[in-house]
Formats: structure tokens, sequence, C-alpha cells
């Protein structure tokens, strides 16, 4: 009886991570995915992890106490990872949501397929793109070898650092930003350029109504420039898997 107590406490511990991880990482967190697959993935992989994944801890000799601290420093660390996945790809749906505003479309939102809740349609169509394309270049193996090494330098039942987690929870909030300007940029010097000519013949033309010009020129302007750089978004990719070698504490 204390045999299996032992072993189903190693197992907790690895579900806790891996369940922690995956529940807020981009695209497994979706509403769009069943409750049920959910539920099947989390613990096949967990169960094939328990079965590889090295103990620091021996399972017979810890208290309650120290099991319940355990169970939580796992979630807190499987947590950490998936803050840092989830910043880095939300620096697409940024990116389209900056655009967007920029072209007058701000108001225009629909419901998001993903997070079940209502989001600008510029953002969500750009942060569709980018899961097809994460996808395609094997993303998902990249989430899974994430926690396979998580267990290589973390072992089940050791003690993570807390600064570390933090600190590359706070870089990778702060590449999003920077990732996000970068994908945005074009768009935005566009843009300004636009304003730029408008103001010139509001000075050379007064009585033109540049209001009025100025709403079709943006979302013609817009889609036209989004796209011319729209293929670019592939390369994003590679940098994504980069960013995410370079922030996750493994």
């Amino acid at each position: 009886m204390e045999l299996m107590i032992t072993k189903l406490l190693g197992f907790v511990l690895v579900l806790t991570r891996t369940s922690a991880f995956f529940l807020v990482t981009p695209i497994f967190s979706g509403e769009v995915i069943p409750t049920r697959i959910k539920v099947a993935i989390i613990l096949l992989v967990s169960i094939f992890f328990s079965t590889i994944a090295p103990s620091v801890v021996d399972f017979e000799k810890i208290s309650e106490l120290e099991a319940i601290l355990l169970i939580s420093n796992e979630a807190i660390y499987g947590l950490a990872l998936g803050l840092i996945t989830i910043f880095i790809f939300s620096a697409v749906k940024l990116a389209g949501q900056m655009i967007e505003r920029e072209m007058g479309l701000a108001m225009a939102e629909v419901l998001d397929p993903l997070s079940g809740e209502s989001a600008e349609s510029l953002g969500i169509i750009l942060e569709m793109l980018f899961m097809l394309l994460f996808l395609s270049a094997n993303g998902h193996h990249m989430l899974l070898l994430i926690i396979s090494k998580s267990y290589q330098t973390f072992p089940t039942g050791s003690i993570a650092t807390i600064p570390v987690l933090v600190e590359g929870i706070a870089k990778a909030s702060s590449i999003m930003l920077m990732a996000s300007l970068r994908l945005a940029a074009p768009m935005l010097a566009v843009f300004l350029l636009l304003l730029v000519v408008l103001a010139v013949f509001s000075r050379l033309i007064p009585d033109m109504d540049i209001l009025f010009i100025s709403m079709p020129l943006r979302v013609g302007l817009g889609l036209l420039m989004l796209g011319t750089f729209l293929p670019f978004i592939n390369q994003f990719v590679t940098e994504f898997a980069n960013w995410i070698g370079k922030l996750v504490p493994l």
C-alpha cells in the first residue's frame, strides 16, 4: 500500500507540472479543444514523463505537508513555463491590434474561437495564421520538448529558482512588446506617411473633407500593406523558437 502511494505521489507531481503548463499554453488552452481531449492528452503525457522523469526526493520519507509544498512548487513552475510561451505567442495578436487601430477598425469585433471572447478581427486572423505556421513547423513538438527539458533541469521534487522564473516572465513580456512593434512597424510607418500627405492636402485644399477621405484610404492602404508583409510572419516562427529556447528556464 505504501509503495502504491509513493508511486502515485510521483505521478501526481508530474501531472501537476504538465497540466499547469498545458492549461495556459497557446493553442492547447483554447476552448476549441474539448475538455475530454485535453484531459486525455495531459494524462497520456504525464504517464509518459512519469516513467522517465528523474526524481531527487525519496517519496517514502516525506510528510504530508512536504508533499503539498512539492505539488505547489510543480504547479508554479508549470504555470511559469506556460506564461513565458503565451507572452511571446501574443506578440502577433498585439501587432494585429495595433494595425487595426490605425486602420480605424478597432470597433469591429468578432468572436475569438480560441478564447471564446470578443476580439479584433485582424488580430484573430494574424493569430490563426501564425498558429497554422507554428503547427506546420512542428511547433507542438517544441512544447513537448520544453516539458522534457524541464525535468532534466529541475527533476521531480526539486525546487525551482523563483528569481529565475520571474526574470524569464519579465523578459518574455518585454520581448512581446518589442516583437509586436517590429511586426507592426512597417504598417505604422506607412500610416504616418499617409497622415503627412493628408495634412499637406488639407493645407492645399482647405475645402477637402479629410475625415471622409482618410477612412477608406486607411482601410485600403492597410489591407494592401498587410497582404504585402503577411508572408514575413513565417520568419517570426523561427524567432519564436529561438526566444523560447533563451527565455524558458531550462
